[in-house]
């Protein structure tokens, strides 16, 4: 029973965290009161997703065994070693999705659908003949859009009346990449075998450390191109906030060069004190620079040269 616990990740849960940010955007730009009747949807979409979440990985320990028994850790997984019954194993991907389908239906439509969409990518990642894990670039875009999906569940636990700003959502998808190309850099780099890395996952044998390391970056780029757009929109004086979430994106990739990086388990980077210090930092200046005004800072708004015309 403790190896069929174990494939559902329940460590992994913290990770449904990155919902919050989008409770908070909806609350802040909708006006909405946070009430009891709200934190208790809030806490149900956490579990919603949660479960969700644990279907996905169900799946995904059955069907990358063939493929972690290359890796030098994962080789040690339950289905690896064959102590897990598939039968089993599927009758608990379909009670998780009973239950999260079930949650967030009775929260709202937006969010059953929501939950729908990320079931339905966990089983294109994993499952044949599609699988995108297996193809590179298209892997890290996949498997990172969960984190918009995670933003769009928070929002829609506040409000469903407006959609969340595509801008955020472009952004919250880019940074999500951002951390799934910072993960596979670091995991080639710890096998240091193209071929055996190539072994472990198809789309490594298309990429190399420095492909890895640029398309990280390019995904930063993105991430804060996005979210600046929307930071200047809504409120100028998050401009201040940029500058810090670059540094924010450099101190997680000098994380990946670390030996056994914490960049490969995201849910063990709360042993990374300094990035804790750092992200703490972030939320309290960004918390600040939501309430406070400055005045001086509309000149980046103004326009006083001709626009451009055909």
């Amino acid at each position: 029973m403790r190896n069929y616990l174990k494939i559902a990740r329940f460590d992994h849960w913290i990770k449904q965290l990155f919902i919050l940010p989008g409770c908070w955007l909806a609350l802040i730009l909708t006006g909405t009161e946070l009430e009891l009747n709200i934190v208790i949807t809030i806490v149900l979409g956490l579990f919603a997703t949660s479960t969700a979440a644990s279907a996905n990985y169900c799946i995904n320990e059955w069907l990358d065994a063939e493929f972690d028994k290359y890796h030098p850790v994962k080789k040690n997984r339950p289905f690896v070693i064959g102590k897990l019954n598939p039968v089993i194993v599927l009758a608990e991907y379909c009670l998780f999705v009973l239950i999260s389908l079930i949650i967030a239906f009775n929260i709202s439509t937006e969010v059953l659908v929501s939950i729908s969409i990320l079931l339905f990518l966990g089983i294109t990642y994993n499952v044949r003949p599609i699988r995108t894990k297996d193809l590179p670039y298209i892997d890290v875009l996949s498997e990172s859009l969960n984190n918009a999906i995670r933003l769009a569940i928070g929002w829609f636990c506040i409000t469903t009346v407006f959609w969340p700003p595509s801008s955020i959502v472009f952004g919250y998808w880019m940074g999500g990449a951002f951390l799934m190309a910072a993960k596979r850099f670091s995991e080639y780099r710890m096998i240091g075998d193209p071929e055996q890395a190539k072994l472990y996952r198809k789309s490594f044998g298309r990429y190399s450390e420095l492909s890895l390391l640029l398309s990280a970056v390019f995904y930063g780029f993105l991430s804060v191109f996005f979210t600046g757009v929307f930071l200047t929109k809504y409120k100028v004086e998050l401009l201040l906030f940029i500058p810090f979430l670059c540094g924010l994106f450099c101190y997680y990739l000098s994380i990946c060069f670390k030996a056994d990086s914490a960049a490969q388990k995201p849910e063990k980077l709360f042993k990374e004190k300094g990035l804790m210090l750092y992200t703490a930092f972030l939320a309290i200046l960004f918390f600040v620079l939501t309430y406070v005004n400055i005045p001086a800072l509309e000149a980046f708004l103004e326009i006083d040269m001709p626009r451009w015309t055909e």
